[in-house]
């Protein structure tokens, strides 16, 4: 059965709201509140156990709200590895303004960890196993910028391939370690690396292969919302565009992406239709509102849709 391990340095208990307007200063009353545990690899961990897989999730969690996220993860009937820490645990809101469809999100940048406690988490990641690793979400303060990179080395020295998914200083510490599997960066992620606009999609395909090209990861997968997404390969860059679905939601396209792509892999298929089935997976991910994320079934529904990429 396929299996992974995640890690989630900063995770979050994402909470959805509905309301009629928003207005400042007045109270406004929400309706269809729905509390979900959250951060980018407790998410991917989601989509995978639904999809049929194994995943065993690294997390540090702490202060008041710690045990409300561990809560929520056992809702999830999702396995967990908790790395304690001081700090509180973020809480993160998404709220859908029903008259104009606009959502408006408030993410916290979350606790400050202590020298020992993102030691506590290279130590619990050298018990990991399965198919892959795959970290995912921001680096919080206190963690050195190198620490992505160190896991990778701890991956390399158990023979578990390492996808990323970070962003800034985390996603910078990461490829400078370099030999990683996969990296996914959104559009706006690649272009704060490389310090470029990437106007033209033949900008984001060389921003791309010159990672894959410095031998920093082996495959990149570059999300662009509506505009599709891009993978770059030894072989050179595919193209798919995105599929057209009435989207609720973005909360956790990306990450639904990547779960179904790792998936895919997991279960040996080609990179081309792990490609692929990523992108069925982002387009499901926006069908749901909040943060319900992809569910298996429209997964398998839309991915006969997506194209051979171009």
């Amino acid at each position: 059965m396929p299996s992974v391990s995640t890690l989630t340095l900063n995770p979050t208990i994402d909470v959805a709201y509905e309301v009629g307007q928003v207005y400042h200063t007045r109270k406004m009353r929400t309706e269809a509140e729905f509390y979900s545990p959250g951060g980018g690899g407790i998410n991917v961990a989601r989509v995978f156990v639904r999809l049929g897989g194994n995943a065993r999730s690294y997390y540090a969690s702490g202060g008041a709200t710690g045990p409300a996220l561990d809560g929520l993860l056992d809702l999830h009937q999702l396995v967990r590895n908790r790395i304690p820490i001081q700090g509180h645990t973020r809480v993160s809101s998404a709220v859908l303004e029903r008259e104009t469809g606009k959502e408006y999100r408030f993410v916290p940048q979350g606790p400050s960890f202590t020298s020992a406690e993102w030691q506590a988490c290279l130590e619990q990641l050298a018990q990991a196993k399965g198919d892959f690793l795959v970290a995912s979400g921001s680096l919080p303060p206190g963690v050195p910028e190198d620490f992505y990179g160190r896991v990778a080395t701890i991956m390399a020295t158990r023979g578990i391939p390492m996808v990323l998914d970070s962003s800034g200083p985390g996603l910078k510490g990461g490829l400078a370690e370099g030999g990683l599997f996969l990296i996914k960066p959104s559009i706006g992620e690649l272009r704060q690396f490389v310090g470029e606009d990437l106007a033209a999609i033949e900008d984001v395909s060389e921003a791309a292969m010159a990672i894959v090209r410095a031998g920093q990861s082996r495959y990149v997968a570059v999300t662009m919302g509506h505009e599709g997404a891009l993978l770059a390969t030894p072989d050179g860059a595919q193209i798919l565009p995105a599929l057209e679905v009435d989207a609720k939601s973005a909360v956790g396209a990306g990450d639904s992406f990547l779960a179904a792509m790792v998936f895919a892999l997991s279960c040996s298929w080609s990179i081309t239709d792990a490609f692929r089935f990523g992108v069925a997976a982002g387009a499901a991910a926006v069908l749901n509102p909040g943060h319900d994320l992809a569910q298996a079934e429209e997964i398998r529904r839309l991915y006969p849709q997506v194209p051979q990429p171009a």
